[in-house]
């Protein structure tokens, strides 16, 4: 029986939403995790910094980029013993600069993608996929990388429709 991990990195506190600022205590990406948890049987994995980057939008974008440009990979909170069992990762994100934010990075460079099925996912305000499923591709050698679906952040919420469609197209459903 196959298995599937849905492994998510989300930002809560300040966002960006079509224009402007809104404070939520729960980010995008986990909030379009929770609609797919309710229509698979998955694990799930919250990908989060050991140090996370500052509450205020604007402070926090600014110290995503410094990390991609330095390539800098953050430490981690906590790390799955192994992804051994999975046959397929859900891999959501925010857009960050145009590609996953580094946190991303540092999750999978911890482990071997060999053989494993990828779908990213995406959460934006407009920039789509950006290069992350590039990106995705260069540190988990050895994966298949499925399309991956891009979510409108601020239509987190009212993306189930997009979100069925797109597992039942990868078989999940």
């Amino acid at each position: 029986m196959s298995k599937t991990l849905i492994a998510y990195f989300s930002r809560a506190d300040e966002n960006y939403f079509g224009g402007a600022m809104r404070y939520v205590k729960v980010g995008n990406t986990e909030i379009v995790c929770g609609i797919i948890k309710e229509m698979i049987d998955a694990d799930t994995f919250k990908i989060e910094m050991k140090e996370p980057y500052s509450p205020v939008y604007m402070t926090c974008i600014e110290e995503a980029k410094k990390d991609l440009r330095e390539n800098a990979c953050p430490e981690l909170v906590n790390y799955l013993e192994s992804i051994d069992s999975y046959d397929t990762v859900i891999l959501a994100y925010p857009n960050y600069w145009g590609t996953v934010p580094m946190a991303v990075v540092t999750f999978l460079e911890r482990y071997d993608f060999t053989g494993k099925t990828i779908l990213p996912l995406c959460t934006n305000e407009g920039s789509g996929m950006g290069s992350s499923e590039r990106t995705i591709k260069k540190y988990a050698a050895g994966a298949t990388l499925k399309r991956g679906l891009s979510i409108t952040g601020s239509y987190a919420a009212e993306s189930e429709t997009d979100v069925r469609a797109w597992l039942s197209s990868n078989g999940l459903l």
